[in-house]
């Protein structure tokens, strides 16, 4: 039995990008270019042409883009992506037997040899085509008479068969019928620029009054809003804004038994006063949080909430729907435990309960309803622990009808349910930068996340700080581990964040030796912070700020690239924007106590300069400025000081001299 596509003779693989054959999409950002490759070519000697084909979701019709051809068989397209959303793409490649023609008649007129033959094949060529032509079809015809005449001359009927016009022409109207299509239609999720580019500052406003009172939402307005602002950021992400239960609340620095004044962890959602959809009396109204995310927007701020899916013994659904929680042989619901670990103020989701399909509804139901109160960034508290089959049918959902939203994945788990999680439809996620301390293990894991092909779907947001997370090298590395730790997550990842204000203020006592919770954790108290410490880094983060937002080289991730250096304690890394006019390269001393000095070995190819070419380095911190040149630079950074340069590169012009015309022509360097 003989093949259907037996005559398709074109083979297209190594399509890229394409996420787990096809199984996912992969990630842009609005106004991005979908650049797509694959390897396309034919047996023989014929020649091949391919398109690329795609469509957004709301369009019934396919729009189509020629690819060029790269060496080795490769093939390239790039299309933009004007609209939020998903669109499809796909790839068709056929033999195009007019090219080969075409090519094969320029090798015949070089070598001198009778073309009279191969003039008349070329006409026929060229009726095939008029026929399948609309618009085209008179300019067509009257090129396949210039072929087929005696006269003109052969010299001119040559140059017609390989004139630039006859060739639009035949591109216009191809032959296809025997072209092959790629197998799979293909996925790519386009999101907004926020999502590629964004600044995050976690804050609980119950602690943003002045006198240690609980904060409200018109503190954040009034008080922090400002603050944020001054500093650069432009997510301010709040915990559960929702009731606390008081069933097992926990008390100060998570005791078991709470008093009666303590407040309770936000992650403990649920009272008798409502539970996802409700807010805590104590933070305002909702009229209170439109007036906070209107004001916020003013100046240039998101307001994101937190996604907890988890319930307080005193949760509404408790009572509406025990089916949706796991029973005990005693008849009690089983609470959130990670042995040794007990959260007796917790009752997780059974995503295996019968009732799954009225659990997933009301769920996605929780992201619907704050989206209709204005919010369109969310972080997604733990989502490695609920069922991945829910968050893919729940994402498509939610981005199905509001493409705009963003959301932040917390999964501090394995790399493979990380990542599955991106892939599922994670706008960002959470990573182990705050783990990473060595040269070693910063190179290693950034560039894996920032190359393919896990950059196709896995956008990183580093952040050296949570409320969960007090690592050891903030707990003894003092003020430069702070600011070492902030420029390190800022310049690497395009989106970074901080947990504020313990973080500028540089809150750094642990709950006891070797934990990395919080001494006096926000958590489960009020805090009250002085904003105008002295001592605070806010300056230095407003700085950083700055320069993240002015140079173009450090909104996105996928030009990171490592450079050498002779000392273990100097990491030295840089970004490009696309064009190159923008080449930002970071160097900084990981060692908090000494000064570190050694040479950075540069790659030259990837910041587009020459050998042994004369270059400026301006630190964009210290405002400085340092004639380079060539590969091998010194560098001498002391922690106690400023731990890091980040360096943008200034190429100086070529010396120009006059000739004795009075032209001006550049030099040599």
């Amino acid at each position: 039995m003989y093949p259907e596509q037996g005559r398709r003779r074109v083979v297209i693989e190594g399509v890229q990008p394409e996420v787990d054959g096809g199984r996912f999409a992969a990630k842009r950002l609005q106004g991005d270019n979908l650049v797509v490759q694959a390897d396309i070519f034919t047996d023989g000697h014929d020649l091949v042409s391919a398109a690329l084909l795609y469509r957004h979701d709301s369009e019934a019709e396919w729009s189509e883009a020629a690819m060029e051809s790269l060496p080795n068989d490769r093939w390239r397209a790039a299309v933009p992506l004007p609209r939020l959303g998903r669109y499809r793409f796909t790839l068709i490649g056929w033999v195009d037997h007019f090219l080969t023609w075409q090519t094969d008649l320029k090798k015949r007129v070089a070598a001198g040899q009778d073309v009279e033959l191969q003039l008349k094949i070329g006409a026929l060529l060229i009726d095939a085509a008029s026929a399948r032509a609309t618009a085209d079809r008179g300019d067509l015809g009257t090129m396949a008479t210039r072929l087929r005449a005696g006269n003109p001359a052969a010299e001119e009927r040559i140059d017609t068969a390989l004139s630039s016009e006859l060739r639009i022409l035949m591109d216009r109207n191809p032959d296809v019928s025997f072209a092959t299509r790629y197998a799979r239609e293909l996925l790519v999720t386009v999101d907004p620029p926020r999502a590629g580019f964004s600044s995050w500052y976690e804050l609980f406003p119950r602690s943003a009054g002045e006198t240690g009172t609980h904060g409200t939402f018109a503190d954040v307005e009034r008080r922090i809003l400002p603050y944020i602002a001054s500093m650069g950021f432009d997510v301010l992400y709040f915990p559960p804004i929702h009731p606390i239960g008081l069933a097992h609340r926990k008390g100060k620095n998570n005791t078991a038994t709470a008093e009666s004044s303590d407040v309770g962890s936000p992650w403990g959602i649920g009272s008798d006063a409502g539970g996802h959809k409700s807010i805590l009396t104590a933070l305002g109204t909702m009229e209170d949080l439109h007036s906070l995310i209107k004001t916020a927007r003013k100046l240039g701020i998101d307001i994101a909430l937190d996604i907890a899916f988890q319930v307080s013994p005193d949760h509404p659904y408790v009572q509406s729907h025990p089916d949706w929680f796991q029973h005990r042989p005693d008849g009690s619901i089983q609470y959130a435990e990670n042995p040794p670990k007990k959260y007796q103020d917790i009752y997780p989701f059974n995503f295996d309960s019968d009732d799954w399909v009225s659990l997933w509804s009301e769920l996605v139901d929780v992201f619907h309803f704050w989206i209709g109160h204005g919010i369109t960034i969310f972080r997604v508290d733990n989502p490695h622990t609920k069922a991945l089959p829910f968050w893919e049918w729940a994402i498509e959902k939610i981005k199905s009808e509001h493409p705009e939203v963003i959301l932040l994945s917390e999964a501090f788990t394995r790399p493979k349910i990380m990542f599955y999680l991106a892939k599922a439809g994670f706008t960002q996620s959470y990573t182990y930068f705050a783990w990473r301390n060595t040269k070693a293990e910063l190179t290693e894991y950034f560039t894996e996340i920032t190359q393919p092909p896990v950059c196709e779907f896995f956008r990183p947001n580093a952040w050296p700080n949570t409320p969960d997370i007090l690592t050891e090298q903030l707990q003894l590395g003092g003020r430069p581990a702070f600011v070492s730790r902030m420029i390190l997550a800022a310049t690497l990842s395009a989106n970074y964040g901080i947990y504020g204000p313990a973080y500028e203020l540089g809150e750094n006592q642990p709950r006891e030796t070797g934990s990395e919770e919080y001494l006096n954790s926000e958590k489960y108290e009020i805090r009250q912070w002085d904003l105008q410490h002295p001592e605070s880094l806010r300056d230095m983060i407003t700085r950083v700020n700055r320069i993240r937002k002015k140079n173009q080289a450090l909104h996105s991730d996928r030009s990171l690239r490592f450079h050498n250096s002779t000392s273990e304690q100097l990491l030295c890394y840089s970004k490009s924007s696309e064009d190159q006019s923008n080449v930002v390269l970071t160097v900084v001393n990981l060692d908090s106590f000494k000064t570190s000095s050694g040479f950075v070995e540069l790659d030259l190819v990837e910041l587009g300069l020459e050998e042994d070419e004369i270059f400026q380095v301006h630190d964009l911190i210290s405002d400085a400025r340092y004639t380079w040149r060539g590969s091998r630079n010194y560098v001498h950074l002391d922690p106690a000081i400023i731990p890091a340069h980040i360096f943008e590169i200034v190429r100086i012009p070529r010396p120009r001299e006059i000739d004795l015309y009075g032209r001006a022509r550049e030099t040599e360097r």
